[in-house]
């Protein structure tokens, strides 16, 4: 069997859907070099496009019907192959689902997550993972229990109101209630972040912000998460790397439905069957749509890096733009890195046309570094 290009691009966040970012890259170089031998493995690191890179690799769609952020009905989906259910939190919960784009820290909600994860437990899926990034609420992962069963009361016995800002009057919870197929399923939570729920680098303080919250909303949202850790006894979870990730969603998934955390980007290429199509590649190709600091920070370009440089194959990043040196790209384990900028000056015109030109990228850049990293057989 010849050598092949593997594509393994994350999303360009805006303009393009991992799959996509693959299939463009793959018309350009196939337009310069027709018979190179590629394959496709689009990947995600948890948050955004996970749904769209477990469908890529042949899992089922499965449409749910769900609240959004903020109580909206929303049009989402799991993806499900043989028992187990890819959950994306950021298609359900996500700041992208905002109505108008208005932000609302304290009343955003993680209750349409539980409403997925409710439906694909109620189909027979025992093996869930749950993709956590970019949400829209700081609510210690409330709604996405009360979604399940979980009742989280007042002192009058009250359920509480949705949101992270409701927790501060959190009485008792119930956990009688929840949906009996967590006991019997193995839940994952793939997530790249290692904050804790609680303090100066929690869910709140370093994320609120981003959700709306000013200075004085911090405050209450990590009391109100702390009161969350306390009623429920899990202080020690809270504490945890990663319990708050997606806003405390990382903590409720490990405290009450016993989810382990796993790295996300490490998981999901597991997950999309990157490992398997390794051995047999010549060059890695994958990227996203900015190459920067937050890249090296456990995004899905620097995991696929890392993992084609253990196995001694060379990796070239694409992206929107890239602002990394020379010198960082090579320490990353990037053999060279190239940028619709490195065409299009214009950034809008990048974000607007991006798919025409990745494809002329491919074929008139990438194509050529390819003749240099591909040996003689990498072509039929």
């Amino acid at each position: 069997m010849s050598a092949h290009v593997l594509l393994a691009p994350d999303k360009f966040k805006g303009s393009l859907s991992a799959p996509q970012v693959a299939e463009r890259v793959a018309t350009g170089l196939l337009r310069a070099s027709p018979g190179l031998d590629i394959r496709q493995v689009p990947v995600a690191d948890g948050g955004d496009g996970t749904l769209d890179a477990a469908i890529a690799a042949g899992y089922r769609r499965v449409p749910v019907r769900a609240s959004g952020p903020t109580g909206e009905p929303v049009d989402t989906a799991y993806a499900e192959r043989d028992g187990t259910a890819v959950v994306e939190l950021a298609d359900v919960s996500g700041l992208g689902l905002l109505p108008g784009g208005k932000l609302e820290s304290l009343r955003a909600s993680s209750f349409g997550t539980g409403e997925v994860l409710r439906a694909a437990l109620d189909t027979g899926c025992r093996s869930i993972v749950l993709g956590l990034g970019g949400s829209a609420c700081t609510d210690g992962g409330a709604g996405m229990l009360q979604a399940l069963g979980v009742r989280l009361l007042d002192a009058s016995g009250t359920e509480l109101r949705p949101g992270g800002g409701a927790l501060r009057e959190l009485a008792q919870v119930d956990i009688t209630g929840l949906h009996p197929g967590v006991a019997d399923a193995e839940i994952v939570v793939a997530s790249d972040v290692d904050n804790p729920l609680l303090g100066e680098h929690g869910a709140a303080a370093v994320y609120g912000p981003q959700k709306g919250a000013d200075r004085e909303q911090v405050e209450l949202l990590d009391s109100a998460l702390a009161r969350l850790a306390e009623v429920l006894g899990a202080t020690g979870v809270a504490e945890r790397p990663g319990a708050g990730a997606a806003g405390g969603v990382g903590f409720a998934a490990m405290a009450v439905l016993g989810a382990a955390l796993r790295p996300g980007i490490d998981y999901l290429l597991e997950l999309v069957g990157f490992p398997a199509q390794l051995p047999k590649a010549a060059v890695v190709i994958t990227g996203e749509g900015s190459l920067d600091e937050q890249t090296l920070r456990g995004k899905a370009p620097a995991g696929v890096a890392d993992a084609a440089r253990a196995a001694g194959v060379p990796v070239l990043a694409v992206a929107g733009r890239c602002v990394l040196s020379a010198a960082t790209l090579t320490e990353a384990g990037f053999s060279g890195a190239f940028a619709l900028t490195d065409i299009e000056p214009d950034a809008e015109r990048c974000i607007a046309e991006a798919g025409p030109l990745l494809e002329r990228l491919a074929t008139e850049r990438i194509a050529k570094e390819l003749e240099r990293c591909l040996p003689s057989g990498g072509t039929s």
